[in-house]
Formats: C-alpha cells, structure tokens, sequence
C-alpha cells in the first residue's frame, strides 16, 4: 500500500512537471526533432519487457492498445495549431490540464482496481504500453500536420 500511494504521489509530480514543459514548449515553433524525440527516446523504456516480471497477455496488450488508442485520440482531436511568422506552433490549450489531471485521476483508479487482480509489473508493462501508444499517435498526428504546413510553404 506504501508504495502504491508513493507511485500515486510521485504521477501527480509529474503531471505537474508535464504542464510546465508543454507550456514552456508552446513558446517555441514546432520541428521534426520536437516531435519525433520525445517518442524515440520513450521507446527505450520498452527494455523492461526483458524481464518476465513486466511480461504481458495477449489480452493485456489488447486492452493496453485501445485504451491507449482512445486516450490519444482525446489529444489528437484538443491540440490546436497555429501559424506565427512563418512557423507552426501548437497553441496552448485551456483543455490541456483538464485532460491530464482526468487522465491522472482515471489511471490511478484504473490502477487501484487492477492491481486486484494484476501483478505490480504487469500494471506497469500496461501503462507504458498504453502511455506509449497515446504519444506515437499523437506525435504521428503532430508529424502529418507539421509536413503538410511545410508543403504548403515550398508552394
């Protein structure tokens, strides 16, 4: 219990952390190395399925997909654009701290039902798959945006 309310306390710091990064980010236009790196260097984390201990079902990793599938489509469909000085910035959304603090609030429910029933190693397989998912689609989303600003610009 100790360390699930340690775990829970330290995913609010970093929803915390993640609001003052995306903020500070929307203050500089978009690029291919900002959206490509942020899941490039995520995928590192994918190490842990090495260990048996974070090993997941077939069922576990269906589950993971479309949850994480439909959370990034939240995203995909709340990030706004904008055109300033010939660059394309994401504009700051006032949805922005109100999805992640539900996402929050959801994944420590989510959490503390599944860990009824699921080891602490395979909630946590779970989640990076699922929070893997959500940035790859939404970085794709970002990726497909930004190259049709930049063809629009070479015409």
């Amino acid at each position: 219990m100790l360390l699930f309310t340690l775990a829970s306390i330290m995913a609010v710091f970093m929803g915390i952390g993640v609001i003052f990064v995306r903020q500070r980010a929307s203050a500089r236009p978009l690029s291919l190395k900002k959206i490509v790196i942020p899941p490039v260097m995520m995928s590192t984390g994918a190490l842990m399925y090495v260990f048996p201990y974070f090993r997941l079902s077939g069922v576990e990793i269906l589950e993971a997909l479309i949850i994480g599938l439909a959370f990034s489509l939240l995203l995909v469909f709340t990030t706004r654009y904008e055109e300033k000085d010939d660059e394309l910035y994401v504009k700051p959304s006032k949805w922005f701290i109100g999805i992640l603090f539900g996402l929050l609030i959801l994944r420590l429910g989510l959490k503390s039902i599944l860990s009824l029933s699921i080891s602490p190693g395979e909630i946590g397989g779970m989640f990076f798959l699922l929070a893997f998912i959500m940035i790859v689609v939404w970085r794709l989303s970002m990726l497909v945006k930004y190259r049709n600003f930049k063809k629009q610009q070479a015409i």
